[in-house]
């Protein structure tokens, strides 16, 4: 029996994961996402071409694949009919490749205005929302109020959808001064239900351990990073699905040991976009020269993203949480420029030294670092591990030794070729 595999993020997202699912995707017929909704975003490029996938998963550009959204996923249903109109301008037939869950939650125009007004009224303690509706639409699940996408095929949907659109109302009317109009959004919300009617919605737990049962290859895409993880992030600000591989089982409804290779992905340095705790976060010329040759800017928000050096305390932790089997590391070529390189090996918390991630991450949390010497030069065209320069492939493998996990494939550029597998 195939077990299903597994490709995430380990920092705060952002690690170029899209890139790595489409590189992955030829050895899969299903590419699934488990959690997350459309705050975050994957960038594909194929040659002249670029896409931001929020919600469709990354496999939809490949001949012959299923893509499931599943049950752990919320959705918009406006961001995914646009998402999939563009998708189907480009002549993929989408109808054909897309399967929804009809237990995936559905982000109403309500969820939006209510996470708008909860930010606002947080003031200086935002934790960074995207204001996409993804946290109220979690707590509607937990609470037990949700809209899934088998209620559209409900005769008293409309009815549903009112109910629950009611008591968004009167909870807004709490925030005072806070202001909305959602007549505009409503309509292009229901045009967005009618159109995904006309797509398959499926009992997604069958059909993925059927799937599996057949030996079908699948892929299981996260969405976000797992230091955003709702229970082991770094709480607060995070994000509110489980993003960890335990997420899988959760928001696939397979069972653990169905799962098989974890691939972790994470850039040569960190990023964060919002707000959060981030050790090695650089506020000099290096942090604005890593987020410039980067081009570290939101693919959905736009935002620019915090910079700073590769936190192995962070990154070990992930993987240990995360079970992962191959580490996928991205970026590489952003640091070729750089005299020295450095990577936090462990924290000074108040004066003592702490090699494990801690309960909080704020505060007196100082990175101690480990410098390497730069490799100084383009790797952009290298296609061999082989032949990467000598101090490149003493910044990989020292990380192989502290993470205890192979470094089997390495990106140094956007585009498919770009990316060696070792």
């Amino acid at each position: 029996m195939k077990k299903i595999d597994v490709v995430l993020g380990l920092q705060w997202g952002d690690e170029g994961k899209g890139k790595v699912v489409d590189v992955l995707t030829p050895n899969y017929t299903v590419v699934a996402r488990f959690q997350g909704g459309p705050n975050a975003g994957h960038s594909l490029h194929f040659g002249d071409k670029s896409f931001v996938l929020r919600t469709v998963p990354s496999g939809i550009f490949r001949d012959g694949s299923i893509n499931v959204i599943g049950n752990g996923v919320v959705v918009d249903p406006v961001s995914l009919t646009e998402e999939l109109k563009n998708i189907a301008e480009q002549g993929i037939p989408v109808k054909e490749k897309m399967l929804i869950s009809k237990k995936a939650h559905i982000i109403l125009p309500t969820h939006r205005m209510l996470d708008a007004a909860s930010e606002a009224a947080k003031g200086k303690s935002k934790i960074g929302s995207t204001l996409k509706g993804i946290g109220p639409t979690y707590m509607d699940k937990t609470g037990r109020n949700g809209l899934r996408f088998g209620d559209v095929l409900a005769e008293d949907f409309i009815d549903r959808y009112n109910k629950l659109k009611q008591k968004h109302v009167e909870m807004l009317s709490q925030y005072e001064g806070f202001e909305y109009d959602v007549t505009e959004y409503e309509k292009t919300w229901m045009e967005g239900i009618e159109y995904l009617r006309g797509f398959k919605f499926i009992d997604s737990e069958h059909v993925v351990n059927k799937f599996i049962d057949d030996d079908v290859p699948i892929l299981a895409e996260g969405a976000q990073g797992s230091l955003l993880d709702v229970d082991f992030g770094t709480y607060p600000f995070v994000t509110s699905s489980n993003t960890v591989c335990a997420g899988v089982c959760t928001g696939l409804g397979v069972a653990p040991t169905k799962i098989g290779d974890v691939y972790g992905i994470f850039k040569a340095y960190c990023t964060r976009v919002g707000s959060g705790p981030f050790p090695t976060e650089l506020f000099d010329e290096t942090g604005k020269e890593l987020g410039r040759i980067g081009h570290e800017f939101g693919a959905v928000t736009g935002r620019p993203r915090r910079c700073g050096w590769l936190d192995l305390v962070a990154l070990k932790y992930a993987v240990m949480v995360d079970g992962v089997t191959q580490l996928i590391m991205m970026k590489s070529d952003v640091m070729n420029d750089f005299d020295t390189i450095k990577v936090a090996t462990a924290y000074r918390v108040n004066g003592e030294l702490v090699e494990h991630f801690p309960y909080e991450v704020t505060g007196n949390v100082e990175p101690v670092y480990t410098e390497f010497k730069g490799w100084k030069c383009d790797i952009c065209k290298v296609r061999r591990y082989e032949d990467f320069p000598a101090e490149f492939k003493a910044y990989v493998e020292f990380i192989e030794r502290e993470t205890g996990v192979p470094v089997k494939i390495i990106s140094v550029g956007p585009d498919r070729d770009e990316t060696i597998v070792r």
